[in-house]
C-alpha cells in the first residue's frame, strides 16, 4: 500500500508541477504582452500598378455549406485584378466540387484570374494540396484561407506592406468569430482562442520568441516557403511545422493583433473534437520532429524555452488528465489535510496565473468596448466553465497526444462547418455529422460517474478538500459526454 501511495503521489505532484510551470510561462507571455509594441505599424496601401502579384489559396475538402460564401468573399478583396490570382484547391469527394466549379466559372467570366485545382487523390491532405498548388502559383506572396474564413476587403492592403522587410516570411492576422454568441460551446471556444490571438501570439512577438502561422488568415512569402523546405505532410499541423522551420532558418513572422479575419467556430461537439484531435496530435508530432532541431540551433536560451513550451503545449493535457484521475484515490489514501494542502497551494499558483491571463485577453482586450461590469460578470461565468470543459476534454486530447508521440498515422479529419452565423441557423440533420460512438466518449461518461462518486463520498465522509475540484471534473466530463452523444444523433446519411 505504501508503494502504491508513493507512486500515485509522484505522478500527482509531477503533473501539478508541470501544469504550474506551463501557467507561469503563460503569465510571462502576459508580462511581455503588456509591454510597448516593438512592431512598426504599417498603414494600408492603395495598390495600383506597383502592386506585387498575390496568390490566394483556398484549400477545400467537402465544404458544401460554406464554399459559395468563401469564394464570393475572396472576390471582394480590394486589390488590382491583374495582380491577384485565386487558386481554389478542391479535393472534395461530394457535391461541393460542383458548387466550386460553378463559382470558378462565374468569376472567371467576370475577369478574375481564378482556377480550380483538383487533384486525383488527397495525398498529403491540406499540406499536399498547398504543396501541389504552390508549384504553379504566380504570386510573390501567398495568402491562405480555410473554407470557414471571411477576410475583410482590405486584408491584402493591410498585410502586404509588411513584406517591405525582406526578412519577413509570414504576416499572420487575428481570428475573429462570426458565431461566438451561438451557444455556450462557441462562447467558450472564443474565450480560449482570444488568449492565443492576444497574449500568446503578441506576447511571443514582443518577447522576440518564435511564433506560428495559424494555417489560415495569413500571408506567406513564396521564397520563404521554398527556402524552409516547403510544405510537409508528416504532421497534422503542417502550419506549425513550416513556421518553425522557416524561423530556424532566420525568417521572421509578423503578427497583427489589430487586423481581424472573421471565421466560423465549430457549433457542435463532434466538429470541435475533430479539430481538437488534429491540433493536439499535430502539436505532439511537431514537437517530436522539431524539438531536437530547436535545441541544437543557435537561438537564445529564452527562445528555446518558450519554443519548447509552445511545441509541448498540447502535452499539458496529459498532466491535466493525470491530476484529475489520481486525485481521487490520493484523497482517500492520504490524510485529507496533507493532500488538500499540497494540491491547493500549487493549484492556486496555477489558477492565479491563468485567470489573470484570461482576464486580460478577454475583458481588457477583446471586450474592451463593452460595459466593464458586464464584461467582468461574463468572465466570472465563463472562466470556471472553460476550466471545467478543458478538464473534460483532457482524456480526448491526451489520446491524441499519445497517438502523436507514438507516430501512429491518421488522416487529416476536417472540421465540418455549416454556415452558422446566428441562432436561427442550425447544424441539425445536415451532412458531415459523425456516425459512430467512439470508445473515448464512453470512457468520458465513465469518468463523469467516477468523479460524481467522489463528490458524493467526499460530502458524506467529510473529506471536502477536493470536492470543488471534483465537481468541476464531473461537470466537465458529463457535459462533454452529453453533447458528444446528443450531437452524434443529428446525423443523416452522408
Amino acid at each position: 500500500m505504501i508503494v502504491i501511495k508513493g507512486i500515485l503521489l509522484v505522478f500527482y505532484l509531477t503533473s501539478l508541477i508541470v501544469v504550474t510551470i506551463y501557467c507561469l510561462i503563460q503569465f510571462h507571455l502576459l508580462i511581455k504582452y503588456k509591454k510597448k509594441n516593438v512592431t512598426e505599424t504599417k498603414h494600408p496601401r492603395e495598390y495600383n500598378g506597383d502592386a506585387p502579384i498575390v496568390t490566394v489559396q483556398l484549400p477545400i475538402y467537402n465544404e458544401y455549406y460554406v464554399v459559395d460564401r468563401l469564394i464570393d468573399n475572396i472576390c471582394l478583396l480590394k486589390y488590382p485584378k491583374s495582380k491577384l490570382e485565386i487558386q481554389v484547391l478542391d479535393d472534395s469527394t461530394d457535391e461541393t466540387i460542383e458548387r466550386t466549379r460553378a463559382k470558378v466559372k462565374y468569376y472567371s467570366e467576370e475577369g478574375f484570374d481564378i482556377k480550380l485545382i483538383k487533384r486525383e487523390n488527397r495525398e498529403g491532405y491540406k499540406a499536399g494540396a498547398l504543396k501541389y498548388a504552390t508549384k504553379t502559383a504566380k504570386g510573390e506572396y501567398i495568402a491562405i484561407f480555410d473554407a470557414d474564413f471571411l477576410p475583410n476587403a482590405d486584408f491584402l492592403t493591410k498585410t502586404i506592406p509588411y513584406f517591405e522587410n525582406e526578412k519577413v516570411a509570414v504576416v499572420q492576422t487575428k481570428w475573429g468569430h462570426i458565431n461566438q454568441d451561438y451557444s455556450l460551446l462557441t462562447r467558450v471556444q472564443a474565450f480560449q482562442l482570444n488568449v492565443h490571438f492576444s497574449i500568446e501570439q503578441e506576447g511571443r512577438e514582443k518577447g522576440n520568441y518564435l511564433l506560428q502561422f495559424n494555417g489560415t488568415a495569413g500571408v506567406w512569402r513564396k521564397s520563404a516557403i521554398n527556402d524552409a523546405g516547403g510544405w510537409h505532410a508528416d504532421t497534422l499541423t503542417e502550419d506549425l511545422d513550416l513556421s518553425y522551420r522557416a524561423q530556424l532558418k532566420g525568417w521572421q513572422i509578423v503578427y497583427l493583433e489589430d487586423v481581424t479575419s472573421p471565421a466560423e467556430l465549430p457549433a457542435e461537439m463532434i466538429g470541435l473534437k475533430s479539430q481538437q484531435y488534429r491540433w493536439m496530435k499535430g502539436g505532439a508530432e511537431t514537437a517530436k520532429k522539431l524539438l531536437p532541431t530547436v535545441w541544437n540551433s543557435n537561438i537564445g536560451i529564452a527562445k528555446k524555452i518558450h519554443a519548447s513550451t509552445h511545441l509541448l503545449g498540447s502535452s499539458v493535457f496529459l498532466f491535466v488528465f493525470m491530476i484529475g484521475v489520481f486525485s481521487v484515490p490520493l484523497g482517500f489514501l492520504i490524510s485529507p489535510t496533507a493532500s488538500g494542502y499540497v494540491f491547493m497551494n500549487v493549484f492556486l499558483i496555477s489558477l492565479f496565473c491563468i485567470s489573470i491571463v484570461y482576464f486580460v485577453a478577454n475583458v481588457e482586450s477583446v471586450w474592451d468596448n463593452e460595459n466593464k461590469i458586464k464584461s467582468v460578470l461574463k468572465f466570472l461565468f465563463l472562466f470556471p466553465v472553460f476550466l471545467s470543459l478543458s478538464m473534460g476534454l483532457s482524456l480526448h486530447n491526451s489520446l491524441a497526444v499519445i497517438s502523436g508521440y507514438r507516430g501512429k498515422k491518421s488522416p487529416f479529419v476536417r472540421t465540418p462547418k455549416f454556415n452558422i452565423k446566428n441562432q436561427k441557423d442550425s447544424y441539425k440533420q445536415q451532412k458531415y455529422q459523425g456516425k459512430k460512438l467512439p470508445l473515448a466518449t464512453i470512457l468520458e461518461g465513465v469518468l463523469a460517474i467516477y468523479f460524481l462518486g467522489s463528490v458524493i463520498f467526499s460530502f458524506y465522509s467529510g473529506r471536502n478538500s477536493l470536492i470543488i475540484f471534483h465537481t468541476l471534473l464531473f461537470f466537465g466530463y458529463s457535459t462533454i459526454f452529453y453533447f458528444s452523444v446528443k450531437h452524434l444523433n443529428y446525423q443523416i446519411k452522408e
